[in-house]
């Protein structure tokens, strides 16, 4: 949590900007004169806004932030209309699932929208609001959003200074080959049977069971992957409860040592969120004892619900994937492979291009596509090369195979740093190391959508940059020959 690299600060900053917009929209809400589980709804929305609204354009990110109200609360509304009716409460929020996962494959948008209305419906089974609380419900939710927007669009607008990177596209398909339609069934069936067998355990808090399931799906693509969150869920939920144990049960729900501690709860999950999941459901479970103590409703015995249920919600996940339309390593992991090198290569051709005098050849673009794709290759191996995978050898070949790419990503990032140089020579040896550098991606992937623009015909020279491109160019052409050997032999992307 403490060593994970924080480039520009850019977490601390999103987490501090957290801690604030929160802080604010609760702030917003109390002074409005609403009920306490008002502002709970309030400072929830609040943080669902500013968690999972990723688009890469602050201009994005405000359509995206529009768009919550209209598709949040029509479902709160429902959920609130239905609270009393199991069946069709039920058989609604199952159609809310699916549609929230298969919305995923729209991209970062999708995504924001999918979490947010299954997010509203499971509030609503936290809260128990009659439909006369409805309007309150929506004043504090409209009210938190406005208030996370001023936050994020004008106090603290990260984005301005360091852009997010633009996520990679959703792997494709069509029908029951898309992951996202394999998925929505997937959970949806998962959550049918965590709703089952949570109402066994708890006719109250049987919701746990189903929002365990929800999160374990959330940015995975494969059954590994599925099971390795679920894992990590667990141990995270396990952790938290000890800590809810000893901070939240002794404060009884006092007012202001509780919002300190849910001000830390905050940051925590979002300084964690990407580099631990487990660490960042430790503080979501605290965050959710301190709430249940500001209810009065929190006892040791529900802490130990809590787990049982996830444990179910685990447990529902594990055998949808297992069961349902499984998605395997193997095809994931191949696909984000294969993206990776593509990227590699569209790296190269934009630095060969840019070299040879093209100004508008924005390999640095390539370069940031590459680390995001690297990104999901690590989510796709990570069962693989999780410490309690027993197949010793296909972990040493994952492991392998990572370190060739992380090594292609330095190259590349040398590479265009070198063309940012405008003295940068037009080596006529960088013409055929380019080449090269193409004839090995060709040789892993079969085929390039691109060929590198041949760069000018010159002659050998000692310009600096041009003796630091052609390193960098080796460097990636051994690297990728180096992979032709775990790929082909049950690589990762093989497994």
């Amino acid at each position: 949590m403490f060593t994970a690299p924080d480039p520009g600060l850019f977490r601390l900053r999103i987490s501090l900007r957290a801690v604030l917009g929160i802080g604010l929209a609760v702030t917003v809400c109390e002074t409005a004169g609403l009920s306490l589980p008002a502002s709970i709804t309030g400072g929830l929305a609040a943080l669902l806004a500013l968690f999972t609204v990723a688009d890469p354009t602050v201009r994005g990110q405000a359509v995206t932030t529009a768009l919550l109200p209209v598709v949040g609360l029509p479902v709160l509304a429902l959920a609130t209309a239905l609270h009393g009716v199991p069946a069709a409460r039920n058989t609604t929020w199952l159609a809310v699932v699916f549609a929230g996962v298969y919305a995923r494959r729209f991209g970062p948008r999708g995504h924001a929208l999918g979490v947010f209305a299954f997010m509203t419906f499971f509030i609503a089974q936290f809260l128990h609001p009659v439909p006369d609380r409805l309007p309150e419900l929506c004043a504090a939710v409209a009210l938190s959003l406005a208030a996370t927007s001023a936050v994020r669009f004008g106090m603290w607008c990260v984005e301005r200074r360091t852009p997010l990177p633009a996520a990679p596209a959703p792997l494709d398909g069509r029908g029951l080959a898309r992951p996202a339609t394999r998925q929505a069934c997937q959970a949806t069936a998962a959550c049918a049977f965590a709703m089952i067998a949570g109402q066994m355990l708890s006719h109250e808090r049987w919701y746990w069971a189903v929002g365990t399931v929800w999160w374990i799906f959330v940015n995975t693509a494969s059954r590994g992957e599925t099971l390795v969150r679920g894992f990590r869920r667990l141990l995270g939920t396990v952790t938290g409860i000890v800590a809810g144990l000893l901070t939240a049960v002794p404060l009884h729900g006092a007012s202001a040592p509780t919002a300190a501690l849910l001000a830390v709860c905050v940051f925590g999950i979002f300084y964690t969120a990407a580099p631990s999941y487990s660490w960042m459901m430790f503080f979501v479970t605290v965050m959710a004892g301190l709430l249940y103590g500001l209810l009065g409703v929190l006892r040791p015995g529900l802490l130990g619900l809590r787990l049982a249920q996830t444990g179910v919600g685990a447990l529902g996940a594990a055998l949808a994937v297992a069961l349902v339309l499984p998605i395997t390593t193997h095809t994931v992991t191949d696909q984000w492979v294969r993206r990776a090198l593509h990227a590699v290569h569209g790296c190269t051709a934009a630095a060969a291009r840019r070299l040879a005098g093209d100004a508008e050849a924005d390999p640095a673009a390539r370069a940031a596509e590459l680390e995001a794709l690297l990104g999901r290759v690590r989510m796709a191996v990570a069962p693989l090369v999780h410490p309690l995978n027993p197949l010793r050898a296909r972990k040493a070949r994952a492991r392998e195979v990572l370190a060739l790419l992380d090594e292609c990503a330095r190259q590349a990032r040398g590479l265009v740093a070198v063309t940012a140089d405008p003295d940068a020579s037009h080596d006529a040896r960088l013409t055929a190391a380019c080449r090269r550098v193409e004839v090995a991606v060709e040789a892993l992937l079969g085929v390039v959508p691109e060929r590198a623009l041949t760069l000018r015909t010159g002659v050998p020279g000692h310009h600096p940059g041009a003796e630091q491109a052609l390193s960098h160019l080796h460097g990636l052409e051994r690297a990728l020959v180096a992979l032709a050997a775990p790929l082909r032999h049950s690589s990762p992307a093989r497994a």
